[in-house]
Parts: C-alpha cells; sequence; structure tokens
C-alpha cells in the first residue's frame, strides 16, 4: 500500500504517533520526537511490514477512523466481509499523578470486539538504527521485550503473547489491553489501569481545550489544530518542533528532504503566536523558559536559528542509508545543517514572544529586570546584525542578501524592547531602543523600496534585489507597515501579482539551491488570505480560507507544501506553520460570538 499524508497524530508531549489509514503506527520516536524512529514504515518504502504496529482482521474490508471529540484519542474501526468488526483506542497517556503530570515514554492501545466473531492477529515489528534491523526480542508470560537502540521497551499484555510473537491470527473474544512502555513490569491489573488511563488522558485533554478562546466559526479546526500544536512541543524544556516527521519531500523526487523534528526560533515564534491568541498560556511559558536557556547559554552572541529540543546547538545533517524514503523518494535526512546558518529574523522572533513576559499579568512567572538585562543582549545582536547579510527565512544554503524580513524583524527587536522599557519605568532605554527601531526602519525604507513605475513600486524581498518573496505580506502582522498604506498595497499587489496561483500562493518564484519551486507553501497561503482580509477584500478570503481548509487530511490537518495542480499535500507532517495559519485566519475571518443569529 502506497504511503501518504492521511496520517492521525497521537501524542502526551514526550512522544507521538502517526497512526495510518488502517490503523498502523507508522511513524514513532523513542524516547522523545528527535529519537530514533522504532516506527519507520512511512518512510521505509516498499517494506512497509517493517517499522509498524497494527492490528489486522483476517478479511479485512474497510476501516474508519475519528478521534475522541477534543483529544487526540483516535478511535479506528475495523470490518471484516463476514460483518465481524473491532475497535482501537489508541492514545499516550497524559494526566496528573502525584502532582505531577504522568507523560511517559509509552504508547497504549486497547482493542475490543464489537460484531460477529473477528480473528486478528498483531503485526508489531519496531526497528532500530534507522531502520538497519528489527529489535531484538525476548518475552515473558506477559510481556514482550524490544532492544531498539540503545534502550529497550516493554509491551505488557493480556492478549495471548504466543500469537503476539507468532503473528498468529487468533479469535478475539474480550477486550484486549497493549502498553508498549519502559522496561519495567506493569504495575495493577493492565485491563483496569488501561482504561483509568485512558479515562484520565481524555479528561485532560477536555478539560485544556475548554480552556481556549476559540472564534465562534470553525470551532472544531481550531481545536483540532491547537491539540496537535501542543503535540509538538517537548514539555520536558518547553522546546516546539517543526513537524514530527523528517525528510516527506516537499515536492516529488525533488531531494528538498528536511529533518524538521527541531525546534526553529521562527516557527515557534509563530505556534506560541496562534496558541497565544486561543489563551494556551502553558504552552507560551513553557516555551519562554526554553528561550531564558536558549539566550543564556548564547552568552550575548549569536543565536542559531533551531536547537534539538534539549537545547543543543549541533545537529549535524546525516543520511539514514537503510531507509528507502516516503515512496521510495530518499534521502532519508537525520540533523539539519541549517543550524550553521546566519538567520537574522531569529532575534525578532526571540524578543516578541519574551516581551509578553514583562506584560502578562496571567503569568505564574513576571519577567523582571534580569530578564530585560538579558533580552538587550538579543536587542544588541538585532542592532548589529540588521543591514547584514543572512540565509534569510526560507534558508538559502548557497547564496546570502541583506533579507527585508530579516531586517523588519531586528527592527521589531528593538521596537519591543522600547515597549518593555516604557512599561518597566525605564525611560532612558525607551528612547535608546526607539532611536534604533527608527534607525532601522528608515535603513529598510531606504534600502528595500524598489520603483516600478506607473505599477508604483513595492518593497523587494531583500536589499540587493528586486524579487520578491511571500513574507513581505508579514509587515502588516509585525506592526512595521499599516494595511492601508499604500506602500503595502502596492507590495501585495506585486507579491500577489507574482507569486498567486490560484488558490495557492508561492514563498518566492525565483530560482533556489534545488531549481524551482514546485510546489506552494501553505503558511504563505495563509498569508495571502489575511493581507486579502486587511486589504479589504474579505468575501474572497472566505473562499480561499475554505478551499484551503478543504485540503486538510481526515485528521483535520495539514503538511507543510502543496501541489497547486493536484491539490495533494507534500512536505512533513503535521507542520506548525500551517496549523497556525488555519488558527489565524479563522480567528480574522470568523463571525464574532455576539453575532450568533
Amino acid at each position: 500500500m502506497q504511503a501518504t499524508l492521511e496520517l492521525w497524530p497521537i501524542g502526551n508531549c514526550q512522544v507521538s504517533a502517526l497512526v495510518d489509514e488502517r490503523g498502523g503506527f507508522v511513524w514513532g520516536c523513542v524516547p522523545r520526537v528527535d529519537g530514533d524512529p522504532v516506527f519507520c514504515a512511512l518512510l521505509n518504502g516498499e517494506n512497509s511490514d517493517a517499522g509498524v504496529w497494527r492490528f489486522e482482521l483476517e478479511g479485512q474490508v474497510s476501516a474508519t477512523q475519528h478521534y475522541e471529540r477534543n483529544t487526540p484519542v483516535l478511535v479506528t474501526r475495523l470490518e471484516a466481509e463476514d460483518g465481524s468488526a473491532v475497535e482501537i483506542r489508541d492514545f499516550c497517556p497524559r494526566f496528573e499523578r502525584s502532582g505531577r503530570m504522568y507523560r511517559p515514554v509509552a504508547f497504549a492501545r486497547i482493542v475490543r470486539p464489537l460484531s460477529g466473531s473477528p480473528r486478528m492477529r498483531v503485526v508489531l515489528r519496531p526497528m532500530r538504527d534507522y531502520g538497519a534491523s528489527l529489535a531484538e526480542t525476548t518475552n515473558g508470560t506477559n510481556h514482550i521485550r524490544y532492544l531498539v537502540s540503545d534502550q529497550a521497551v516493554r509491551l505488557s499484555t493480556d492478549a495471548p503473547v504466543g500469537y503476539v510473537t507468532e503473528g498468529r491470527f487468533y479469535r478475539v473474544e474480550s477486550d484486549q489491553h497493549f502498553f508498549l512502555g519502559p522496561d519495567e513490569p506493569f504495575v495493577g491489573n493492565i485491563r483496569s489501569e488501561m482504561r483509568r488511563m485512558e479515562q484520565a488522558t481524555m479528561r485532560y485533554w477536555r478539560l485544556w481545550s475548554r480552556g481556549l478562546h476559540i472564534p465562534f466559526e470553525w470551532q472544531d479546526e481550531v481545536i483540532r489544530c491547537a491539540i496537535t500544536l501542543k503535540l509538538c512541543q517537548h514539555e520536558e524544556t518547553g522546546a516546539i518542533v517543526a513537524a514530527l516527521t523528517t525528510s516527506i519531500p516537499e515536492a516529488p523526487h525533488s531531494e528538498r528532504n528536511w529533518d524538521y523534528r527541531y525546534c526553529w526560533i521562527r516557527d515557534s515564534y509563530y505556534t506560541v503566536q496562534a496558541l497565544n491568541r486561543l489563551g494556551a498560556l502553558d504552552v507560551l511559558e513553557k516555551y519562554l523558559a526554553y528561550l531564558r536557556n536558549i539566550v543564556d547559554d548564547a552568552r550575548g552572541g549569536q543565536i542559531q536559528p533551531l536547537y534539538s529540543v534539549m537545547g543543543d546547538g549541533e545537529l549535524d545533517e546525516t543520511t539514514a542509508a537503510y531507509l528507502a524514503g516516503y515512496r521510495g523518494m530518499g534521502p532519508v535526512r537525520k540533523g539539519n545543517a541549517a543550524y550553521k546558518q546566519v538567520q537574522y529574523d531569529c532575534y525578532g522572533q526571540i524578543v516578541l514572544p519574551t516581551a509578553q513576559g514583562f506584560l502578562d499579568r496571567r503569568l505564574l512567572r513576571i519577567a523582571d529586570d534580569r530578564d530585560f538585562a538579558s533580552l538587550e543582549e538579543v536587542g544588541e545582536m538585532a542592532w548589529k546584525m540588521h543591514d547584514q547579510p543572512d540565509a534569510g527565512l526560507w534558508e538559502f544554503r548557497t547564496r546570502k542578501e541583506v533579507h527585508t524580513y530579516s531586517a523588519v524583524m531586528c527592527w521589531a527587536a528593538c521596537d519591543r524592547l522600547a515597549n518593555v522599557a516604557a512599561w518597566l519605568g525605564k525611560e532612558d532605554r525607551n528612547a535608546f531602543w526607539r532611536q534604533r527601531a527608527d534607525a532601522i526602519k528608515a535603513r529598510v525604507e531606504r534600502e528595500a523600496w524598489v520603483e516600478n513605475g506607473a505599477q508604483g513600486g513595492h518593497y523587494g524581498a531583500s536589499f540587493e534585489s528586486d524579487y520578491l518573496d511571500a513574507s513581505l505580506l508579514q509587515m502588516v502582522e509585525l506592526g512595521f507597515i499599516q494595511p492601508d498604506d499604500p506602500r503595502f498595497l502596492s507590495t501585495f499587489a506585486a507579491v500577489e501579482r507574482e507569486l498567486r496561483r490560484g488558490e495557492y500562493m508561492l514563498r518566492y518564484a525565483s530560482e533556489d539551491d534545488f531549481g524551482l519551486p514546485e510546489t506552494a507553501f501553505n503558511v504563505c497561503t495563509f498569508w495571502l488570505i489575511e493581507a486579502l482580509y486587511l486589504a479589504g477584500r474579505a468575501g474572497e478570503a472566505r473562499v480561499l480560507f475554505e478551499a484551503m481548509l478543504s485540503h486538510r487530511t481526515r485528521s483535520g490537518l495539514l503538511s507543510e507544501d502543496l501541489d497547486f495542480e493536484t491539490g495533494e499535500l507534500w512536505g512533513n507532517f503535521p507542520q506548525t506553520y500551517s496549523l497556525v495559519g488555519v488558527i489565524n485566519c479563522a480567528g480574522l475571518l470568523s463571525r464574532r460570538w455576539g453575532e450568533m443569529r
């Protein structure tokens, strides 16, 4: 069966798995999101029976799936040709226990017979060392032990262990419970404990969702995106990964295959911004703690564009020789060489969310003068680098320019520092940072503006050239320019003219390290929708938004890219950028609660 992105994430902010349309785990790493993919069938080419965990019915003819409302608890119904059926309930435990959050490196699956006399087999074949070999196994009376990489995991179950190890079909006559977790005895009755875990996990997520401030329209869509964004946070440190996968190509056979299981300062800024609009302050607070550690370790020096979820800066890029890739389209990369790049927009993306730490009285920890002093070091780097060439937000690997987006983000860093200084009553620092912000703004206005005769001119994507990219649409969001400013309107017109492809938007139309772009970048289409709304074209914006929603997977999610000819999704999944776009556009376009009829 050909791999697709019709995938359903489950997780607990420690580990996650992607479940395919037949209810099989085809992607999942231990002991955390950037670990060894013990479930790697998604990237195993035609060898889809290795690196997988699925339940198969004898004579199976159909599978249907849904999430339990407002949770990442997945329900899959498998039905056989004779009418017999089972239900699979998948989750990663997450709930408060003994005064702290219980979120083990564990996957829980419950199988329930629904009708007839279903005969089922368990296919559980985890791999190790990025698909190099199947995990070695030993088993006891009620468990199977799998040696994956440098550690072992244990399947505890009340199903017949011999049938599981042999992959034999057997009749399912009662509920069966499977807990793949730490290599230690399962404490308590597995049936009652797993049912308790499931109920506690659903209660946690429903209470978390209940606290979201969501728009009136598209409520289910926004809640699903918010839950999935939270699953992309590694709670131990607060880091937020760009996606749960590596090496899903941005376009077929393009080799634009990147490992997104790391924390990009830029992507995380957009994620916490979107969740903050929904009132999910827990994600923001944990991420601010992660940023404080990043800033401390930099000691006033250069901030990298990305780090590991543990804050490591060395992310050497290699390839996994034993994995063929998504649909055989390798390479499969682990690590990301972009950590070596300079991308000066990251200074603004540190300051912007951190500034809220001084202003928001809801936070458990209010930032203080010491935090401001540390943040000023970041501002110093923004000032120093605002007019220096970098790889830009699109991470060009073979060229550098002074990118307008990076300069505007450096302006935003100085602008927000001035605002925080005023809030703290530091008038001298307010004047200092305001002067620098004004100087950067004047430089952008002078260097990035491109006269274009009768068409009115536009901002260019860099100081050195007049090409366009979609990030110019973010100048309004950042407060650099007003939406009714003639300069923005003429820039929007130029961007739309050059980069729009029907209902979709390219990042840029010029050639890069891999040739011309072949797919639309989903978040850029959402930026187009926002710009349409701000330009007074709300009706058109709603049409495009509904069109983008129609491309979501059955799980309600999006990947990074979309083929603007066929509508097929490409790129890593689920992509935080894209989910942020859904949340932001829904909030912008929705009727207000007071407008209910």
